[in-house]
């Protein structure tokens, strides 16, 4: 027959063990005691909470990955485009995070959005796609000084995409084959510039010295060997036909 003494040991020993949590490496235990918060966190291990006088709120350590939505943008040259971002953070202080804010999940991810639209509402449209790292940071320390009395440390915002508007995706490429055939041409004129002062030097060189003229001529000529031509036109220097003409002022010798 089952007695009294029995029966409270029994009900003690279920309320014990119902008051037994377990918590897990990266958890801790913000412990309310008649509404009273204990000054320091518990865990990880077993952790005794003996309801209904104790209240535990678990807080995890790791580091959170938070989507921010795409948010609708115009820029400081009044170009509308949409942009997502990611955040990264984690929970430094547990105490904090539960008693300072209702839920920190939820007000960063609201801090993070309004932060985004204020930051790349102040610049224009090129800086936002040529200085992403430089935005990052700025919207990194943002976020993580509004953060930090909820005991949270922002580690890393990026931002993942910049959806613009048709009208400038084609915009912006007319731009960019303009600077393509730009830089072309300005690359061509500086090759012909480099080609005409080295045929300058050349001709310098060759004015000098005649012998060098002649080993042109003959590089030439056993370039044009090694082709397949039916005919070769050789130039010859006009003093070789001095031998054959002569001045029409001037008479023939008369012969005796």
């Amino acid at each position: 027959m089952i007695t009294y003494p029995i029966i409270v040991i029994g009900l003690v020993a279920l309320y014990v063990m119902n008051s037994i949590k377990v918590l897990r490496e990266y958890e801790r235990g913000v412990i309310f005691r008649l509404g009273r918060l204990l000054p320091r966190p518990k865990g990880p291990g077993l952790v005794l909470v003996f309801s209904p006088i104790d209240r535990m709120v678990r807080v995890s350590l790791r580091i959170i990955t938070m989507d921010v939505p795409p948010q609708d943008i115009i820029t400081r040259d009044n170009v509308s485009v949409k942009v997502n971002a990611v955040l990264y953070f984690r929970v430094m202080d547990p105490l904090r995070c539960v008693v300072e804010v209702q839920d920190y999940l939820y007000a960063t991810s609201q801090l993070a959005q309004t932060t985004l639209r204020s930051v790349l509402g102040q610049v224009a449209l090129d800086d936002l796609l040529s200085e992403r790292e430089k935005l990052n940071s700025r919207l990194q320390e943002i976020i993580d000084l509004h953060t930090d009395p909820w005991g949270i440390k922002v580690q890393l915002v990026e931002m993942k995409q910049v959806d613009l508007p048709e009208n400038m995706v084609r915009a912006i490429a007319k731009q960019a084959e303009a600077e393509r055939e730009r830089r072309a041409k300005v690359i061509h004129a500086d090759g012909e510039f480099q080609a005409a002062d080295k045929l300058t030097q050349a001709a310098d060189i060759i004015s000098r010295n005649p012998q060098a003229l002649q080993l042109r001529f003959l590089g030439t000529l056993t370039e044009i060997a090694t082709e397949k031509n039916s005919t070769i036109v050789f130039p010859l220097p006009l003093e070789l036909f001095k031998a054959f003409t002569y001045d029409r002022g001037q008479e023939k010798p008369q012969s005796r």
